[in-house]
């Protein structure tokens, strides 16, 4: 099919038109499709930011839970008394209201050098586990005499007391009716713990 001229030139104007959307629409595709690219790519680069964030929290959470865990055990070993350096004279004070208390006829005792039971490696110092062995010579009227002075000791709240031995024997005194007579001895090895937290103290 041939075209004439005059149709020719009435063809050309709507062809350029043609050819200028051609290019305009394949321009818009191009764009569009740098668009979605980078488009992409910023939701890419926002998954990986909350991912990170999502992560940050969970660590965030966990070293909370950790240090509320830490901070109820410290608070425990507070009420104990177990925290910072041993006090002797406030154990002493505290056998001493316990004998009179309790009316003990005869309660002898000493404590031993501190001997370092465990030094744990902390940051940004170790924290060091101490006894002080304390032996108790206790006369007894019967058993539950050495119980209620563990117990009174034990409460006292002057230091945490780890009983390691008791033995009970038999005096082999008679009873007499005119005095009232132990008739049974307790010797008992008794470790006062204390903990010293070597970065507490700088």
């Amino acid at each position: 099919m041939r075209f004439t001229q005059e149709e020719l030139n009435r063809l050309a104007i709507p062809s350029v038109i043609a050819l200028v959307l051609l290019g305009a629409g394949a321009a818009l595709v191009q764009s569009a499709g740098t668009a979605l690219a980078a488009a992409q790519r910023s939701f890419a680069v926002a998954q990986a930011e909350r991912r990170e964030s999502t992560a940050r929290l969970a660590r965030i959470a966990e070293e909370e839970r950790e240090v509320k865990e830490k901070l109820d055990v410290y608070q425990r070993l507070r009420r104990l008394n177990i925290l910072g350096d041993e006090q002797r004279l406030e154990w002493a004070d505290a056998i001493t209201r316990i004998r009179t208390q309790r009316e003990l006829l005869d309660l002898r005792y000493r404590v031993e050098r501190q001997q370092l039971l465990y030094s744990a490696v902390g940051k940004p110092a170790n924290v060091d586990f101490f006894a002080s062995t304390m032996k108790v010579d206790l006369a007894l009227l019967h058993e539950e005499d050495l119980l209620r002075f563990l117990a009174d000791l034990r409460d006292s709240g002057n230091a945490y007391y780890a009983v390691r031995r008791c033995a009970i024997q038999r005096t082999g005194q008679a009873a007499t009716g005119t005095t009232i007579t132990p008739r049974l001895r307790a010797d008992c090895d008794i470790d006062l713990i204390t903990i010293v937290d070597r970065a507490a103290k700088r």
